[in-house]
């Protein structure tokens, strides 16, 4: 289907790679890895020919199309979400299709619904939805497509795990190819066949999944270490001649030969086997020592609105302690995770932190963590303080090892990748190192030797670690308790992820972070009693057939109501959003308003959804006759 030969691409004096060269079936599963700034990307833009390489060809199959999903900035203008999902196919009929899909438009709703939309959302307007929402839109229009090959960068970025699992089981299915570049092992355990590694400028091939290619790649690793091993001892062997006899005139010729075999066996010489130099390299500083209770909450009451997400929360974090969060999506664990951090104030109860508690959060949104409107360097330095009394110098050296190296450090934050933000996000935390760390997805956008290097310094570092992530590699690695979060209450398992899974009776070890599908949130209180603010269109006569105007003018009104309650729905979401920032919390005066505004918003959209749907099932009941 597509023969990349001989494929080489450098920019100014940096060659990313050389001499590349792969063929890709339709029936491949490929998993692309490397460290950051490998290429990945560059050679997905030389595919799809928006890049041109220095060397080589790039062939496709007559008739063979891909699809296309890139890490960031998927666009949204005045189109619906379910316009995006579908127009990677023809939606009308023209004159030379005789068999147009009527299945299209069902086919994407059930894969938008799969990705975690919900009913009503595909006739909204796409620039209505954040980044990430949009993002899931074009991944809809991709399988909708279904492209002779799929070519996905960090496609599960964007994902809740629900999702994740959904478009994970998806593609197990999907009949094309697929190239996929990503940081998460169990999607590339359960989905690849092949891996692909750029390396210090060369593509290498390994059979099967990741797990699959750890163990060849340290074979080869093996096997090129005693080859290196064998071939320098036959150079130290041979010039042990050389140096004895080539003075002599009776060895002389002799002598010559075996350099002639010396400088034979450099040429095809072994290459020596490294270890990746372009990875983090840190660790965590001694954070000062806190008292035995690090922090502690008391019948915490949180709530958007109606919206009530703890009621009587109690829970006590201890020196030391390791815990994961797990449960359903909207079970309240970023919420948690923001009342430990002090991020967003508590409505009710207490929060207490122990003695010489320093909390530090790096949040799933990282520009929360960042400003967008100074560089990398002027982001670390913002940093320094009297008691740090922070130098150039060790700002540099912090963010080195950060890989953020000579001009990197002046890139402003608004050119950054995903998992350049990341990485500077950790950066700031070495300045000022906390001993409470609280991190929300801490994984996503890191590539897989960052995640290693994460790893490293997490199970070094002294403090106290709370965190969420659907990385079940992550969680292993580092979790020593498992916390569940379900319907406004905590169930705690006094072990790590393998306790969690046996004493929850879990079978898959990923399904198991989301485990408790039902409705993750406490019982709702019911509104108060109140018209609805929509007026109900009149339905026509029962004595008496509608006529065709009646019909139409009871439509209009039920397309209103709709319309009603899509408007409300919409400022709904924008003030939840509102209500999440912490910036909206400096004004009280402002979360009050915001909050009253919320649970009025609420009531009107249960009272105009009502309306709605009694004359829509009235309308039903007409154009039947």
């Amino acid at each position: 289907m597509l023969t990349i030969a001989d494929v080489s691409k450098s920019y100014g004096t940096r060659e990313l790679f050389a001499d590349v060269s792969l063929f890709i079936a339709r029936t491949d599963r490929l998993g692309l890895i490397g460290p950051n700034g490998a290429g990945k990307s560059t050679l997905f833009g030389l595919i799809l020919g928006e890049e041109k390489p220095d060397t080589g060809t790039i062939e496709w199959e007559r008739g063979a199309d891909f699809g296309y999903l890139p890490q960031e900035s998927a666009p949204a203008g005045e189109e619906t979400i379910l316009h995006i999902a579908t127009s990677g196919k023809k939606l009308e009929p023209t004159e030379d299709d005789y068999d147009i899909d009527y299945t299209l438009e069902p086919r994407a709703k059930k894969i938008l619904a799969g990705l975690g939309f919900k009913e009503g959302d595909a006739e909204k307007l796409a620039k209505t939805f954040s980044g990430g929402w949009v993002m899931r839109a074009h991944l809809a229009r991709l399988l909708v497509a279904e492209p002779a090959l799929l070519l996905l960068d960090e496609p599960t970025n964007h994902l809740d795990l629900e999702a994740l699992l959904w478009f994970q089981d998806y593609l197990t299915r999907y009949p094309g190819g697929l190239v996929v570049i990503s940081h998460d092992r169990a999607f590339l355990n359960a989905l690849c066949t092949g891996m692909l590694e750029l390396r210090a400028g060369t593509l290498h091939y390994y059979h099967g999944n990741y797990d699959n290619f750890l163990v060849e790649k340290e074979a080869r690793k093996e096997q090129q270490a005693a080859a290196f091993k064998n071939q320098q001892r036959e150079i130290a062997h041979l010039q042990v001649f050389v140096d004895r006899f080539g003075a002599k005139a009776s060895m002389a010729s002799r002598a010559k030969s075996k350099e002639k075999q010396i400088e034979r066996l450099k040429e095809v010489a072994v290459e020596e086997p490294t270890e990746e130099l372009r990875k983090m390299n840190f660790k965590f500083p001694q954070p000062p020592r806190s008292g035995l209770k690090v922090i502690e909450l008391t019948h915490v009451q949180q709530a958007y609105g109606n919206h009530v997400v703890y009621r009587d929360l109690n829970f006590t974090a201890q020196r030391g302690d390791r815990i994961v969060l797990v449960g359903p999506n909207g079970a309240g664990k970023s919420t948690l995770l923001k009342i430990l951090a002090d991020v967003i104030p508590i409505q009710g109860g207490t929060r207490e932190l122990g003695s010489n508690v320093v909390p530090g959060y790096f949040a799933q949104n990282r520009l929360d963590n960042l400003d967008p409107n100074l560089t990398v360097f002027e982001n670390v330095m913002s940093l320094r303080t009297n008691e740090n009394q922070l130098t150039e110098q060790q700002a540099r050296a912090i963010l080195g090892a950060f890989l953020f190296r000579k001009d990197d450090v002046h890139k402003p934050i608004a050119v950054l990748s995903g998992g350049e933000k990341s990485r500077l996000a950790l950066a700031r935390l070495l300045v000022k190192p906390p001993n409470l760390l609280l991190m929300d997805e801490p994984t996503t956008h890191l590539d897989i030797q960052s995640i290693d290097s994460l790893v490293a310094a997490l199970k070094n570092y002294e403090g106290t670690l709370i965190f969420i992530s659907h990385d079940v590699h992550f969680i292993r690695a580092l979790a020593q308790n498992v916390l569940h979060v379900h319907s406004g209450r905590l169930t705690p398992y006094a072990g790590n992820y393998d306790y969690y899974l046996e004493k929850s009776k879990s079978g898959d070890a990923r399904a198991a972070l989301t485990a408790g599908f039902t409705d993750a949130r406490p019982q709702q209180a019911k509104p108060a009693n109140q018209k609805a603010e929509t007026p109900s269109p009149k339905s026509p006569s029962k004595t008496t057939k509608p006529s065709p105007n009646e019909i139409r003018k009871f439509r209009e009104s039920v397309g209103q109501l709709e319309k009603a309650v899509v408007d409300l729905e919409k400022r709904q979401s924008e003030i939840t959003a509102e209500l999440e920032a912490p910036e909206t919390y400096a004004d009280k005066g402002k979360f009050h308003h915001l909050n009253r505004e919320l649970s009025t918003v609420v009531d009107q959209i249960n009272a105009a959804t009502a309306a709605w749907e009694s004359a829509a099932t009235k309308l039903a009941d007409m154009e039947k006759g």
